[in-house]
């Protein structure tokens, strides 16, 4: 496995050696002792699978104080994944990545404490999972505006379909001030 530090401290582009023939591929997606010497948790305590069609947005997600780091990979088709610094006082605050991860690159994406995460469906369905450091406490959830010109995320699709809930989160600049403890 190989891991590539991002522009973002602590987000981390996850790329798995994958083992293929004529049969089809084998790879491994989570090994604690090698996550852990790579610079991944050796922890996870949840794993969330979602599936959603073409132009489904899910985000910018995050919970506090409770934060989650995630691990996050398409197993089929298609998704641009974005994070968000939404960390008080961090010199990157606000700024943000995307990445396309599919079943093809295999790639996946860890979003560390301190991050919005969100995504969008680009195939014409696609199937996600993700690991999870902590476990989901609703009443600590928090959604960042997709949209927030502040921040500028440029995604691939303009008028995503979104949940109420997405469709009605804060603007970066109305946060609370979020601590990583």
């Amino acid at each position: 496995m190989k891991v590539e530090q991002t522009k973002l401290d602590g987000v981390l582009l996850v790329t798995p050696q994958v083992f293929g023939d004529d049969r089809g591929f084998f790879m491994e997606t989570y090994n604690r002792d090698k996550a852990i010497e790579l610079g991944l948790p050796g922890e996870f305590v949840q794993d969330n699978h979602s599936k959603s069609s073409k132009g489904v947005l899910r985000g910018l997600h995050y919970q506090t104080p409770q934060w989650q780091g995630k691990l996050i990979r398409a197993v089929q088709g298609e998704i641009y994944d974005v994070a968000v610094d939404i960390r008080d006082g961090s010199p990157t605050f606000g700024e943000w990545l995307g990445f396309y991860l599919n079943d093809e690159n295999k790639q996946q994406l860890y979003v560390p404490e301190g991050f919005a995460h969100g995504f969008v469906v680009t195939s014409d369905t696609a199937e996600v999972v993700y690991k999870c450091t902590s476990l989901y406490a609703p009443a600590q959830e928090g959604s960042v505006l997709w949209n927030d010109p502040e921040i500028g995320i440029q995604w691939p699709i303009a008028e995503p379909l979104l949940s109420a809930k997405d469709d009605a989160g804060q603007r970066l600049r109305d946060l609370p001030a979020l601590k990583v403890v």
